[in-house]
């Protein structure tokens, strides 16, 4: 079995939306400092490209987690793999991640990170799939919805490949 990428979303299409959702981060955060957190390793490119787009003055930190619970599915049960390197009480956060579909993974992070006290925590996504939404999940910033396909590029990936795509693309396998 081969596989070949469909783009579904260009370059040039994901760097306008990064910009637009930069430009409303810093209108939201006028007069205060933003800290990003981000999860990954999906969310690095985003995360990247969107504090080169933001105005006001930021601060990051970076979380692994992993869903497990046997095969591909997650089943909910989240193990944070790399915590946080410094407090987040009584700072702006916004966590920013690469995709939400189920939510449960997002659902029991922000919980977790509301208990440690941040002045104000917030969501912000480069992809939502909401057909695949299991738990209720608030985003606060989305680039883009998208239906429940298996996508590539800007930091998602395929058993390790594909993250370096500077566009998103739905991944098809060949029968050969």
């Amino acid at each position: 079995m081969s596989e070949r990428i469909r783009v579904l979303l260009p370059e040039e299409e994901v760097d306008a939306r990064i910009q637009a959702i930069g430009e409303q981060v810093s209108r939201d955060y006028a007069g205060r400092q933003v800290h990003l957190i981000c999860v990954l390793k999906g969310g690095s490119f985003f995360m990247c490209e969107l504090a080169k787009r933001i105005t006001v003055p930021v601060s990051m930190d970076f979380m692994a987690v992993s869903s497990y619970g046997g095969g591909t599915e997650s089943k909910g049960v989240v193990k944070i793999v790399k915590d946080l390197d410094e407090p987040i009480k009584d700072k702006d956060v916004l966590v920013v991640e690469d995709i939400v579909d189920s939510g449960r993974t997002l659902s029991y992070l922000l919980e977790m990170l509301k208990n440690r006290g941040p002045k104000s925590l917030h969501l912000c996504t480069l992809l939502d799939k909401p057909d695949r939404r299991v738990v209720d999940v608030d985003v606060d910033y989305t680039g883009f919805q998208i239906p429940d396909e298996f996508v590539v590029g800007y930091g998602l990936d395929y058993d390790q490949r594909y993250r370096n795509l500077p566009y998103i693309g739905v991944i098809e396998f060949d029968q050969d």
